[in-house]
């Protein structure tokens, strides 16, 4: 992958910078608050109208606070209500209005009897959570899925990595709002990003000092954005998988080999899309003479995840995490986004083989890409890491508009932690120290 031109960079930054940051965060929260509304308005999905409901006058208070903070950046005595650290507390404001209460108030409801205020990925977790307790394993086998009414064989499948069930644990204890799996997924993603922030806070300016802009325009990517705070509200699953690997990425950036192959690892625990994500670290690592460090946590936590379910059943396993996401299920993943992959799917005699095809291409390019120039720097990681999953999402036959989030944070946490990229000299002096793990 190529680094963005320097007219191309010069021009985000110049946009990023303006007014201190500020004018950016204001078209951010307006555009959201249009956004919000109009899903609000118009969308198809019960939860996705409750979410915009409630987001749109939590966006819209974003924007005139902002709008407030514009107007006062001239006057010398507003400048702590100006400054970053009053950035970073619209941006927390914001994301506890647009994420958090949406999370909480159709929990609520849920538990209240409403049967219309979760996405069908809570269920599934959920129902694996029990599986989990009660059984061994999160899955279903092919004769169970089959013994279902056909409306509920969807339903059946758990395409998710056996760590993923954990969330689902509490539903199996208690039916109230609290064991919502949305409210676990949001209390995961908020440890996470914690540790990512914190990891790239700049000690030398002690310890009560602020992350720097760039970090919290990539924090407001991976929380206030709508495709992220939506996601959250109605489903949630995906935002603790990324969160995991922008902490990942946080510890590769001050050269905390070990550390970053066990956020990533825990990722891959969840989800497969945190896989790509682990094999690039892994690239990275053998550049810093800490390969196996990385690959330890990296491979061994999703290894570790899966063993026990492989033991209690094989089949179940395979039915879920391979035959489904492969199309070879008993029914077929409504993940049917209007990305080219799918077009090309589904519109063409031999749509799927091409499709399939142009999938494999792009593997092929970012792994000569790997071989020939491995990356050395966590934000080199965080850029290959996007553009491949960006490729990836765009040509897969089957995707969702929400997976988006992925690459878009991490091309935007790239800047973030470009600042804090140790020395390759550095980075191999402290590989072979004992004490960075």
């Amino acid at each position: 992958m190529t680094a963005p031109a320097p007219t191309t960079r010069r021009g985000w930054r110049a946009l990023d910078t303006a007014s201190g940051g500020l004018t950016l965060d204001l078209g951010l929260y307006a555009v959201s608050a249009v956004f919000a509304a109009v899903t609000a308005a118009t969308s198809t999905l019960v939860p996705h109208r409750a979410w915009g409901a409630v987001a749109a006058v939590g966006y819209l208070l974003a924007t005139l606070a902002v709008t407030g903070q514009l107007l006062l950046r001239r006057r010398d005595a507003a400048a702590r209500l100006t400054g970053l650290p009053a950035r970073w507390t619209v941006t927390a404001v914001t994301w506890a209005t647009t994420a958090l209460l949406p999370v909480v108030l159709q929990s609520v409801e849920r538990a209240g009897g409403r049967t219309d205020r979760a996405q069908e990925e809570v269920l599934v977790v959920e129902d694996s959570g029990r599986r989990l307790a009660d059984t061994g394993t999160p899955y279903l086998g092919h004769d169970a899925i089959a013994a279902l009414p056909p409306g509920e064989q969807l339903l059946g499948y758990t395409p998710y990595q056996p760590g993923m069930a954990l969330f689902g644990l509490p539903r199996a204890a208690a039916d109230a709002w609290w064991t919502d799996a949305r409210v676990w997924f949001a209390l995961g993603t908020a440890i996470a990003l914690a540790l990512a922030v914190h990891t790239l806070r700049p000690g030398h300016r002690g310890a009560g000092a602020p992350a720097s802009a760039p970090v919290l325009r990539a924090v407001q990517a991976a929380t206030v954005l709508p495709v992220c705070a939506l996601t959250l509200a109605t489903g949630g699953d995906d935002l603790p998988v990324l969160a995991l690997c922008l902490l990942a990425l946080a510890y590769a950036a001050v050269d905390r080999p070990g550390r970053a192959g066990i956020a990533v690892g825990l990722a891959g625990a969840l989800k497969l899309f945190a896989w790509p994500v682990a094999l690039v670290l892994i690239v990275w690592g053998l550049t810093r003479r800490a390969g196996l460090r990385v690959a330890t946590g990296a491979l061994g936590l999703p290894a570790a995840a899966l063993l026990p379910v492989l033991l209690v059943d094989r089949d179940a396993l395979v039915e879920n995490v391979l035959r489904f996401p492969l199309g070879h299920g008993l029914v077929t993943s409504p993940a049917q986004s209007p990305f080219p992959g799918h077009l090309i799917a589904t519109a063409l005699p031999t749509g799927r083989a091409i499709a399939a095809g142009l999938l494999l291409a792009a593997g092929l390019a970012i792994a000569v890409r790997l071989a020939r120039r491995p990356p050395r720097d966590a934000a080199t990681v965080a850029l290959i890491c996007g553009y491949g999953l960006l490729a990836a999402i765009l040509l897969m036959p089957s995707t969702r508009f929400g997976y988006l989030l992925y690459p878009l944070a991490f091309l935007v946490w790239a800047p973030a932690i470009a600042a804090r990229v140790p020395s390759i000299g550095s980075g191999i002096r402290g590989a072979e120290s004992l004490d960075r793990a």
